[in-house]
């Protein structure tokens, strides 16, 4: 049943974005690039009414919220791009972190498909061997919202020096933990706090990583901005998250929130995705432009995630930071 349901929703018609890797220096130039789409129209035709939030719902998926506009992405009223909701929720289940079979189990799942990512763009931006069995020795990483150290702790294992921030203590206790117990992730710096406060104690990186975490903070644009500063010139951005699309809200909410019970109800909410086309210009506008983006599939037959043209559900970015 759940792999007819999920092979349903993956048949529904594609957002009109479904690009497996976006190099925008093939294009003629940047502010084509640009044009294309501040001239696009960027967000889902979804109904205008006004709903109450998922978190209000613990039975029925929620209905679909007002679309954002430009103005929403930049609207900030505070300094720190944290949720106070966001946090909360994820303080709840800290515990279950390194449980292949809890809620986190999706991202446990889809990590090697992260990583494969990760693995191929780093390499080849900072001319590394890929195929080596540690391949980002001499690189200096920071995992920004690490949770229990899933992704913090195979990039120390391919050779980086690592370190994993995230606000929630709970997060950060589990991760100290179980990386101790190899010493070949015991080296992994783990800190509860902000990239905002790394900023401002001057921390620099060659390459910054933030996986499903921008559609979980207040203000994507200043956290974006925060990712920049983090950023060595000539150095890497990755960020994965969820498309705003109408197959986002069908399988990423209705679906693994409330009809499989992959990760817990309200998990999510769908009016805090953002579109590629809003990612690259949030980024763009933070100095770091965007090279490479690839989508997630996931097979319910295999049950397992691969590297996709198709963008309109998960997907993930690679940018680099102007010396400018």
């Amino acid at each position: 049943m759940a792999c007819q349901l999920l092979s349903h929703f993956r048949n529904l018609s594609p957002s009109p974005t479904t690009i497996h890797r976006i190099l925008f220096d093939r294009l003629p130039n940047s502010t084509r690039a640009t044009g294309a789409f501040l001239n696009a129209r960027f967000f889902s035709n979804v109904p205008s009414q006004s709903v109450s939030s998922i978190e209000q719902s613990a039975t029925s998926p929620p209905e679909l919220p007002q679309s954002k506009t430009n103005a929403d992405i930049e609207k900030s009223s505070s300094s720190s791009s944290l949720k106070e909701l966001e946090l909360a929720k994820f303080a709840a289940i800290a515990e279950t972190w390194w449980d292949s079979e809890g809620p986190f189990k999706p991202l446990h799942v889809m990590n090697p498909t992260r990583l494969a990512f990760i693995r191929s763009t780093l390499c080849r931006h900072f001319r590394k061997y890929p195929y080596s069995a540690r391949p980002f020795e001499g690189l200096k990483i920071v995992d920004v919202g690490c949770g229990g150290g899933i992704l913090s702790e195979p990039l120390a294992r391919m050779g980086a020096t690592v370190t994993g921030i995230d606000a929630v203590e709970k997060n950060i206790k589990i991760a100290r933990i179980h990386a101790d117990l190899d010493p070949a992730t015991s080296t992994v710096e783990y800190c509860c706090t902000t990239a905002e406060k790394l900023v401002e104690e001057g921390r620099k990186f060659d390459a910054v990583i933030s996986l499903e975490v921008i559609e979980h903070v207040a203000n994507p644009a200043d956290f974006c901005k925060s990712l920049a500063a983090l950023t060595i010139p000539d150095g890497a951005t990755i960020l994965s998250t969820i498309n705003r699309s109408m197959r986002s809200y069908a399988t990423a909410i209705v679906a693994a929130e409330y009809l499989l019970r992959w990760i817990p109800k309200g998990t999510h909410q769908w009016s805090s995705f953002l579109t590629p086309e809003e990612l690259v210009l949030i980024l763009q506008r933070a100095n770091i432009t965007v090279r490479e983006m690839a989508g997630f599939v996931y097979n319910p037959l295999t049950g397992r995630w691969t590297l996709s043209d198709d963008i309109s559900v998960n997907f993930i970015a690679f940018g680099t930071k102007s010396h400018a």
